[in-house]
């Protein structure tokens, strides 16, 4: 093997080998050490991010130093291999075109990075609903978002993705998402404006019991069990109704009736924070059954009470006979 001295392209058997040139070996050996040094620096600097004490801090840096790196990678390595402005417009019209037909899910995907960033959808942390996945976000990429998945309440069990876990606890699942579903479906997000949000607890009151003393024992639960969730969420209530249009947001439990054809049903409303919600109905639970206990009240249910039959005639036959007996 041998170097042809006109084009410096090596030679193979006389067969000039394309683009195996002492040239490019340079640039191909620039660009892997480019690619390796930059791929360490970001790992690094990434490392040093996570040790930030505020989680939101740390989110931010290390998206920051992604966005930064992939830039400078691909930069750097365009800078090596086209030194003429001419034939790197072309490479990169030939190349976006490629690109853009066979992987449009892809930069989908990643334009749905960029729109989070942007747009400010959600950070690391927050409790959010995406492709149908409930669950606190601990991760983020160009390409997809993880998340830690929790469990539904009852009256979302019916929902697609349902879980075994009947309430708003993690289930151990751990859930990746492409960034794409962004530009496909809404994404709710328990805590980026407002990380309180209303809850509600129902009681069916038999008819004809102090229903009256039942409402004052739900308002008394809720006010005593979130009380410290009232206290500061006013800050955060009076900023949002500063920058929106909204009504006076409310803190304070309200008992609404239903009346249904076998009881009055009792509906508290109380304030809550995204995280901790199963625990402080628990409490109010346990309160509202001991109060209602001492107040000797009772919990309707599904249970029916016979007051009336209808006369019922019995036919006995006896062993060969052929008439039947009438008790």
């Amino acid at each position: 093997m041998a170097a042809a001295p006109a084009s410096h392209a090596l030679v193979l058997f006389g067969v000039p080998l394309l683009g195996a040139t002492g040239e490019n070996a340079i640039k191909l050996a620039l660009t892997v050490g480019w690619i390796v040094g930059v791929l360490i620096l970001s790992r690094g600097l990434r490392w040093l991010a996570l040790r930030a004490a505020h989680k939101r801090v740390a989110f931010w840096t290390r998206q920051v130093i992604s966005i930064v790196g992939a830039i400078a990678l691909a930069a750097g390595v365009l800078s090596i291999w086209f030194n003429d402005p001419a034939r790197l417009t072309t490479a990169i019209s030939l190349v976006t075109a490629g690109v853009a037909f066979a992987l449009q899910r892809v930069i989908t995907a990643i334009a749905g990075y960029f729109v989070i960033l942007r747009g400010s959808t959600f950070n690391v942390g927050d409790r959010i609903v995406m492709g149908g996945v409930r669950g606190d976000v601990i991760s983020l990429n160009f390409m997809q978002t993880t998340i830690m998945e929790m469990g539904q309440s009852t009256g979302e069990q019916q929902d697609k993705a349902a879980t075994w876990v009947r309430s708003r606890q993690y289930t151990g699942r751990i859930v990746t998402i492409t960034n794409a579903k962004v530009f496909e479906e809404p994404i709710y997000n328990y805590s980026r404006e407002m990380p309180y949000f209303w809850e509600e607890m129902h009681l069916p009151v038999p008819y004809g019991s102090d229903y009256r003393k039942a409402e004052q024992i739900l308002i008394e639960a809720a006010q005593h069990h979130t009380e410290d969730v009232r206290e500061l969420s006013q800050d955060v209530r009076n900023e949002l109704q500063r920058r929106y249009e909204l009504p006076e947001l409310s803190a304070e439990p309200r008992v609404y009736y239903r009346l249904t054809d076998n009881w009055i049903e009792l509906t508290v409303r109380f304030f809550t924070r995204d995280h901790g919600t199963r625990a402080r109905k628990d409490a109010m639970s346990r309160q509202i059954l001991q109060e209602m206990e001492t107040a000797s009240l009772q919990i309707a249910s599904g249970t029916y009470a016979i007051v009336q039959m209808p006369k019922l005639q019995v036919s006995l036959e006896s062993p060969g006979s052929s008439s039947p007996r009438t008790p």
